[in-house]
Order: structure tokens, then C-alpha cells, then sequence
């Protein structure tokens, strides 16, 4: 991962936050020599040393995991485009974002480790629900069947990199005119701009 100076976030606490509020990942490996990403929610564990998820058995990408080989999952959080017109001079345009890459050796679960982490999964994502499902309400022929249908795993986290791109590097006058820009736009740039505000260098 490219990591600028100006840019890195090596606050452990911070990059575990992250990862638990945009737990919508993407993991990366290799599959048959290329690599292959898949769009999954993770779940990482409570003192940050592990992430869990599965994926489809009808999904190659499994057939390839090895302890062996490193994986990388990629969180993304707010991201917004930021317009040169914006600074009291000449300059060019860019993209503030803020990303996790995490890398780690990858194992297959089953059995109990399975449902457990798959329960896990679906309380952690059915806690706001008006009326949450659970695998305890699930008819127990249709739970092992859609058991059968997935791959899960478990990932030991070796090496997180996170970069947070927020304007450190402009001058005070535009890293404010950004943030004015920025809550005009969506609610994404709105996301942007508060990270700015919470970070502000000056």
C-alpha cells in the first residue's frame, strides 16, 4: 500500500474502529496466479487479532486459500472528490479517502467454529433490526443446508496499513475552504469533511 508521510495513520485503536465500522470488506488473493477480490462483511474479534467471514462454496476463490499464502483485506470509508477550483491558487485536483488495508494467513473453519462465528455475524448485523433473525429461530434442516452452501474462515491479522488522505498537506485558508466545499455534497463528502474538522492540523 502506498503510504505518503503526510497521510499514514499508524494509531492501532483508530485503524481497529475503522475496521468495525466499515466491516464491509474486500479479500484479496490469488487464484490460479491472478488475483481475486470478493465483497464480504467481516467480523474482527475483540482485542483485534482476527477477522471472520465466509463466502460461497459455488466461489472458487476458496478452493485456492492456503495458510500458506498472505491475504489482503481491503476496508474503505468516506471518499470524496476534491476540486482544485477550491484553493487560493493554481493547483490540481485530487480524491480524499480513508483506507485499511489488512494482511494476515487464512484458515478454513467448520463445524462449531462455523456456526459460532456465523452466529456472531448475524447478531452483530441484526442488532438494529426491529425483528432480528438469529440461527436459533432457523428451522435446523434449512440451517445446515445453507451451511453447506458457504465457506467460512478465519484470518490472523499480521500487518495493518491505513491511510487517511485529508488535506494535511494544504495550507490553512484551502483545508477549510474544503471542508465548506465538501458539506455542500453528499452526505459521503459530509463524511469527508467531518473526518477534516476532527483532524484539523491547525
Amino acid at each position: 500500500m502506498y503510504l505518503p508521510k503526510d497521510y499514514r495513520n499508524n494509531n492501532r485503536e483508530e485503524q481497529l474502529e475503522f475496521i468495525r465500522k466499515n466491516s464491509f470488506g474486500m479479500l484479496v488473493s490469488d487464484v490460479n496466479n491472478k488475483p481475486w477480490a470478493t465483497h464480504i462483511p467481516f467480523i474482527l474479534n475483540s482485542d483485534g487479532t482476527k477477522l471472520t467471514s465466509h463466502i460461497s462454496r459455488g466461489n472458487v476463490q476458496w478452493k485456492y486459500f492456503s495458510s500458506e499464502k498472505e491475504v489482503m483485506v481491503v476496508f474503505l470509508g468516506p471518499n470524496a472528490y476534491v476540486s482544485s477550483s477550491w484553493y487560493n491558487h493554481e493547483n490540481v485536483s485530487t480524491w480524499n479517502y480513508i483506507a485499511v488495508h489488512v494482511y494476515g494467513n487464512l484458515r478454513i473453519i467448520d463445524g462449531d467454529e462455523l456456526k459460532a462465528s456465523l452466529k456472531e455475524l448475524v447478531d452483530h448485523f441484526e442488532a438494529d433490526s426491529a425483528h432480528p433473525v438469529s440461527l436459533e429461530k432457523m428451522t435446523p434442516s434449512y440451517l445446515e443446508r445453507e451451511i453447506h452452501g458457504i465457506v467460512a474462515f478465519e484470518i490472523t491479522i499480521t500487518q495493518i496499513e491505513a491511510v487517511y488522505k485529508l488535506s494535511q498537506n494544504r495550507e490553512k485558508e484551502d483545508y477549510e475552504n474544503i471542508i465548506t466545499e465538501l458539506n455542500k455534497r453528499d452526505n459521503n463528502a459530509q463524511e469527508v469533511a467531518k473526518e477534516m474538522k476532527k483532524r484539523c492540523p491547525y
